[in-house]
């Protein structure tokens, strides 16, 4: 029966076609029973729905489950679907989906060695950058595994939050901080960058002074234990826990070194929405900035891209953990 009135309400689609009393005659149906199941149909909003959700569950589902409305909204549109922050909302509340929201509690992990010297504080909590390799913020972390401690070593390029170095190993050594410090320079190749730290023994080590003064990097320390004095660094290491590490576990040393190399390069730099990035990846929004320096050089209009980052006072509050934006 179902096929046979989905032949009448194709008729009616036609102009010329046949009146639906005229149609049921014929087909031996009683028009009643036809606008009863026009009735029970879905609407249109309904089917929209339907198409919209799997759309929402296959962004949601490329971000392994951590992005929450907004950016779940923001990939949407940029995949041409202008949809509302509140229909979002709704569908992903009524089919239980969110995004990762548990802060970090900051522990402190920086190990001073008091006959070190360390360098003035030329940030001044002020994480802005107008262009790529101005400022870079380094920091270290611990990733636990069943085998023990894998220790990750990371510089950021303030302007993008790009990851531009890294280095993993199984202490939290001089050695370590170098070689992150040593991929940032292979790749960035910078002029006179500040890089700015805490003023853990790794930093003040002579090893890693005698690399900055080799390469032209003028160090920057904040104070020990200080949150908020490596905002940016603290920030990203609560988007990382609350990401990967607080939601997997690894029996081996080397299976860790290999999600923490899968979420930085495979996810965190290229694919990753930024909300002070205007909703961009840290590697799209280099690009961007790029392409507007290019369009400059040639006497074309160019958008403001440094202009969509967070100014220095909005940067999160690393004592909460919130994750970076």
């Amino acid at each position: 029966m179902h096929a046979v009135y989905e032949l009448v309400s194709a008729n009616q689609a036609d102009a010329k076609g046949a009146g639906v009393q005229t149609m049921c005659r014929v087909l031996g149906i009683s028009s009643s029973g036809y606008y009863d199941w026009l009735k029970r149909l879905p609407s249109r909003r309904t089917m929209d729905n339907a198409v919209l959700i799997e759309r929402i569950r296959q962004v949601h589902a490329d971000s392994d489950a951590t992005y929450g409305m907004p950016r779940v909204r923001a990939a949407l549109q940029q995949q041409g679907e202008q949809v509302s922050r509140k229909r979002v909302a709704r569908l992903m509340r009524t089919h239980a989906m969110r995004g990762v929201s548990r802060r970090r509690s900051f522990t402190v992990t920086t190990e001073r060695n008091v006959r070190a010297r360390p360098a003035p504080d030329l940030v001044n909590r002020r994480f802005y950058a107008r262009g790529p390799n101005e400022l870079w913020v380094a920091d270290m972390t611990y990733v636990p595994t069943w085998a023990g401690f894998v220790y990750l070593a990371v510089v950021l390029d303030a302007f993008s939050r790009k990851v531009v170095g890294w280095a993993m190993g199984e202490q939290m050594t001089a050695t370590l901080v170098v070689s992150a410090l040593n991929m940032a320079l292979h790749t960035r190749k910078p002029e006179s960058v500040i890089h700015h730290s805490d003023q853990g023994s790794q930093y003040t080590s002579l090893a890693f002074g005698q690399r900055c003064r080799e390469m032209g990097v003028r160090p920057s320390m904040g104070t020990v234990g200080d949150a908020y004095d490596n905002a940016m660094a603290e920030s990203f290491f609560a988007t990382l826990e609350c990401e990967l590490i607080a939601r997997r576990s690894w029996p081996s040393k080397a299976q860790a070194r290999t999600a923490l190399f899968t979420w930085i390069e495979g996810w965190y730099n290229p694919r990753r929405l930024h909300s002070s990035l205007g909703y961009r990846s840290p590697n799209e929004f280099e690009r961007s900035h790029e392409h507007a320096q290019a369009g400059d050089k040639h006497g074309l209009p160019t958008a403001a891209v440094s202009s969509s980052q967070t100014p220095p006072a909005a940067v999160d509050n690393p004592a909460s953990a919130s994750p970076i934006a």
